[in-house]
Parts: C-alpha cells; structure tokens; sequence
C-alpha cells in the first residue's frame, strides 16, 4: 500500500471518496436520493447576486453556502432566498436543515430563521469561533 499527501486539488481523487461514502450509506442507510438545491438571484443586468445552495438527501438540507453581494445585504434577499430554499426542501421531504457559519459571517441571521446551535468550535483565528446549525421543520 502506498500513501500519497497531496498538495492540489483532485476531483478524481475526491469523487472517488465521495463514491465510497455514498456506498457505505446506502448500505447501512439506504438511499438518500441526493439532489443538489440552489436559489439564486441575479440583478437585471444577469450578475449574481446572491444564493443558497446545497442539497437535500437523508431528508436533510444541507446547507452549503450562503452569500449575498454587499450592495443588497440587508435588503431581506437573503432570508427571501433562505425561506425559497426551505420550502423546496420540505417539499422533497426534508424535516430538518443544517448549516455551518463563522462568527463574523451570519449566526445572528440564520437565529432569526429559526435556527439552533448545535455545536460549536472556538478559537478560529482572530477570536471567532465555528457554529453548527440546525433547523427542524417537525
């Protein structure tokens, strides 16, 4: 057996993995019938603007990124956004969501959501810490 420490990027390398787990929890779990989930926004000139994107499998939506352009923050895009992606997540089934945040970037917006700490990390550098969040629609 020979073992490799990569220093680049290598989607082969990574879909593999991901194939792997996915076989593993179809095994033990089933299918999750993984679908990708994104709600975007882009202004009239077509630029994007701001989103949500993640995917739903397990009945769980998993949130993996939020942003929102710095010219329309504060605007309520972002939670129109947030509560389009909900929506369609429940449809599919889902009865609970999940997102990760830094300090500084949204746990205070995501707690006006209706979102829950579940975890947390500290001692991120420069003083800011790690939440993990959890939403449950049942």
């Amino acid at each position: 057996m020979n073992v490799e420490i990569l220093h680049e990027a290598n989607q082969d390398v990574v879909d593999t993995l991901v194939a792997g787990v996915r076989a593993y929890n179809v095994e033990n779990a089933g299918p999750g019938n993984s679908q990708p989930l994104s709600v975007i926004a882009r202004n009239d000139s077509g630029q994007l603007m701001a989103g949500v994107s993640g995917r739903t499998i397990y009945r769980q939506f998993l949130i993996e990124v939020v942003w929102v352009n710095s010219e329309v923050r504060r605007t309520g895009l972002g939670r129109r956004l947030m509560e389009l992606a909900e929506s369609e997540a429940k449809k599919r089934g889902c009865i609970a969501a999940q997102v990760d945040t830094l300090s500084f970037q949204g746990p205070t917006f995501y707690a006006k959501l209706g979102f829950e700490v579940a975890g947390k990390v500290e001692g991120f550098p420069d003083g800011h810490d790690r939440y993990f969040l959890l939403k449950k629609y049942q």
